[in-house]
């Protein structure tokens, strides 16, 4: 087994812990690269595609021979297909092509404060995440003689639907974001200049929605493998709900700064959750 061996963690000999070397080495060169460029989007470009060549990594070791881990290797690989075509689409693989947050950000704080914010959340911790979240996994890798059972049928089935759904938010977003600068290019009146259509009239963040939830359901496939409903390698998840928790509160901040009616849309639709008012903010 290949490693690169930057430290001695426990996953060392194991192909996830290849994956494990991979993801250290690669957050360095991020935030080098961050360094050097004054982008800080190096992390974001590499996130569409990290989970799949994590799963490849695993679906190599066994020879293709877990029909559970080839499942997983071939949704993960969907879902980076997607996410990798969609940031193409918007220019994130560009240069100039930085996430507008992180522009936001640098902004509001001092050099310092963003390159601290650069190396433990940026580089570091994103990886870490990326890592966390494909974790499941491994746990099919160690159980790989474990035959497939309902519940990875269900999480398939599962996974696959937020995937279409999350599919469809994006095209809607696209589609929104191309008609009003088509507007503004035109010079003609921009009545509604934040989508509030289509999949968004049920959620304000549906591609988030989807995205976490996928991510959850993927976690099913490591209960599958073990049998166990907890294990270390569903803190992954968990982080993620975390992360898109403070990217959304991120986001809405910026919209609400940018367009007056912003909170009006805030108090009739929820957050993430369709079908609820989770997240529903009472217009003051």
């Amino acid at each position: 087994m290949i490693s690169l061996n930057f430290i001695d963690h426990p996953l060392v000999g194991t192909p996830y812990g290849v994956a494990l070397d991979l993801g250290i080495l690669l957050a360095i060169v991020c935030w080098v690269l961050s360094i050097l460029t004054r982008e800080y989007s190096w992390v974001d470009r590499l996130w569409s595609v990290l989970p799949a060549v994590y799963c490849v990594i695993v679906a190599v070791d066994l020879e293709f021979q877990s029909a559970r881990v080839n499942v997983m290797t071939l949704l993960a690989t969907m879902w980076a297909i997607r996410l990798t075509f969609n940031n193409a689409l918007k220019g994130g693989y560009w240069i100039g092509g930085e996430d507008y947050r992180w522009i936001y950000l640098r902004k509001q704080m001092s050099k310092l404060e963003f390159q601290l914010v650069n190396v433990v959340v940026v580089a570091v911790g994103q990886m870490a995440v990326v890592w966390l979240f494909t974790s499941p996994v491994h746990q099919a890798w160690v159980h790989s003689r474990q035959p497939m059972g309902w519940l990875d049928f269900v999480a398939a089935g599962v996974f696959l639907v937020l995937l279409v759904f999350e599919t469809i938010a994006d095209a809607q977003m696209w589609r929104f974001q191309q008609n009003k600068k088509r507007l503004i290019k035109e010079g003609a009146e921009v009545k509604q200049p934040f989508i509030d259509s289509g999949l968004f009239r049920f959620s304000r963040h549906p591609s988030y929605f989807c995205e976490m939830g996928m991510w959850v359901t993927f976690y099913a496939f490591a209960i599958a493998a073990s049998g166990q409903f907890w294990h270390w390698t569903g803190l992954g998840c968990l982080l993620l709900i975390l992360v898109f928790q403070g990217s959304t509160r991120l986001a809405e901040k910026i919209s609400g700064e940018k367009y007056p009616t912003y909170s009006k849309y805030q108090a009739r639709v929820p957050k993430l959750i369709p079908f609820t008012s989770l997240g529903c903010i009472p217009e003051k």
